[in-house]
């Protein structure tokens, strides 16, 4: 990151549903047998083959100044054995970058994973724990062709820090 960044505290918020709805959906666990609706997640996952697997992270700080988007398909995430973590998020939009001031950021708790909408920018998985497993659903390429991000630094000269 360089030195030049002016770091923004970024307060974390307390995850609700209606909170986190301009940047996709809280999926909580619900009674098996119940027919689809839209407590279940509304997923978009058409343009391609859908990957899901588990990612294993390393602690990469509570900081950032790189905010990423996936445009062809929505992208659900949660961590693995109940853990808790953060993640910062800016609504879609048409616009090559953020604005800095839309820049939510959010504690998930390890009952629930969440969908991000298609073109929500986000920042993380980030935690306190050394290492963390999530599980990712999106698509077999997202990570080669559909991967857009902002350096929040070069853009706007700033980085932000989750407190």
């Amino acid at each position: 990151m360089s030195e030049s960044a002016t770091v923004q505290v970024l307060p974390v918020q307390r995850l609700t549903p209606e909170q986190f709805a301009p940047f996709g959906q809280v999926i909580y666990p619900s009674p098996d047998g119940l027919p689809f609706g839209p407590d279940d997640a509304q997923l978009q996952l058409q343009n391609g083959i859908p990957r899901f697997y588990i990612m294993q992270l390393e602690h990469q700080g509570l900081r950032f100044h790189k905010i990423t988007r996936h445009q062809q398909c929505t992208q659900c995430l949660g961590a693995l054995e109940g853990k808790d973590w953060l993640i910062a998020v800016a609504p879609p939009g048409p616009a090559a970058a953020p604005e800095p001031e839309a820049i939510k950021a959010f504690r998930i708790p390890g009952n629930c994973f969440i969908k991000l909408e298609v073109g929500t920018w986000h920042a993380g998985p980030h935690f306190e724990a050394d290492t963390i497993s999530f599980y990712n659903l999106e698509l077999s390429d997202t990570n080669i062709s559909d991967h857009e991000t902002c350096d929040l630094t070069k853009t706007f000269g700033l980085a932000f820090e989750l407190t």
